[in-house]
Parts: structure tokens; C-alpha cells; sequence
């Protein structure tokens, strides 16, 4: 089974018509280069960044920042993350245009554009913390033993799960967080009464 893990911000769970035209403009500049590769891992260490550091994201979504200094702020984190080149570039025109705060959605459009060109199956994970790679490599194992090969998952935090996860496999929907677990406690004690 072929799995990866793709991490992106809380506010990454569906991207928008601009960020899949953003991603897909970057998958065929990808394909023309043939660096599909490395501009996916520059984008996945991106989407590290973005799940892992909340001032990152803070920073992302600022609207008291200006252009210049989103620029001079980015690219000093790209820079220190080894990001250079396209991806650079394309947060440059985000920049530039004004449409920074979407940059969390394309990291999102890019890993589903590029998973359905592999063949693979996205898997959209919401946990309340990070998942582990052991617990990567847990909820794989079950997908496959579902009949899910090929799956590329696609993480994201919500701590209004409380905890468990919620998984969603295209039409799909697997919830077993605890959020869930106490909405139905709480619907059946009112049915009780």
C-alpha cells in the first residue's frame, strides 16, 4: 500500500475554486519542468510547516500585514525550510495578489490534484492533536483491510473533536471521534426522558 501523509492547517478542509486554479497552474508548470516531485515535497514540508506551527498560520491569515512584509517574512521561513523555486515562487503571486490567506487550501488542492493523477484514493484524517506515524501507519493498515488500497492521507486538526477521528473516503464518512460519541449519548438520554 502506498501512503503518505500530507498535513495542512485547520481551515484547509475544502479547497476553494482559487486554490484548486492556483494548485493546478502549479501541477502543469510541475509537469512542463517534470519536478513533480520535488515541488511535491517542497509543498508537503509546507504543509508541515502550516500544521505544525500555529504563529506560522497566524501569520498567513494577518490582514495588517502588507505585501512586502509577508514577502520579507515568508520567504526568510521558505528559505530556512530549503523551499526555493516554484513553490517560492507561487507564494510570491499569492503574495502579490493579495491572496495569501489561501495558501493552506493549495497546499490541500495540490496533494488531491496530484493523488488523483497517481491513481490514489484521498482520505481526509480530522484528529483533535497530530497523528503519529504509528498511527499512521494503524489507520493505513485498517483502510486496507476495508478495501482501500493506494490511499494517500490528507490531515487535518480540529479541537472541537475533542478526540478519535473522522475519516472521509470520497462519499465515505468513518466517524469515530468522541464529539460524535456524546452528541448520540446526549440525543438517546433526551429520547430516554
Amino acid at each position: 500500500m502506498a501512503s503518505e501523509a500530507t498535513n495542512v492547517s485547520p481551515n484547509a478542509t475544502h479547497p476553494s475554486g482559487l486554490a484548486q486554479r492556483y494548485a493546478l497552474a502549479l501541477l502543469e508548470l510541475a509537469k512542463e519542468k517534470k519536478a513533480v516531485d520535488a515541488i511535491a515535497a517542497d509543498l508537503d514540508r509546507l504543509g508541515d510547516l502550516l500544521s505544525g506551527d500555529a504563529g506560522f498560520r497566524a501569520f498567513i491569515h494577518d490582514p495588517r500585514l502588507d505585501g512586502a512584509a509577508q514577502q520579507r517574512g515568508l520567504f526568510a521561513v521558505l528559505e530556512r525550510a530549503g523551499i526555493a523555486g516554484d513553490v517560492r515562487a507561487l507564494v510570491g503571486v499569492l503574495i502579490a495578489n493579495r491572496r495569501l490567506a489561501v495558501l493552506p487550501q493549495v497546499v490541500a488542492a495540490f496533494g488531491a490534484l496530484l493523488a488523483e493523477q497517481r491513481g490514489q484514493q484521498t482520505a481526509e484524517v480530522a484528529t483533535a492533536h497530530p497523528l503519529t506515524d504509528t498511527q499512521r501507519a494503524q489507520l493505513a493498515a485498517r483502510l486496507t483491510e476495508a478495501g482501500y488500497s493506494n490511499v494517500k492521507l490528507v490531515e487535518r486538526i480540529d479541537p472541537t473533536l475533542l478526540g478519535g477521528l473522522v475519516v472521509r473516503l470520497g462519499s465515505r464518512l468513518y466517524d469515530s471521534s468522541i464529539k460524535s460519541k456524546l452528541q448520540r449519548l446526549q440525543y438517546a438520554m433526551k429520547g430516554a426522558a
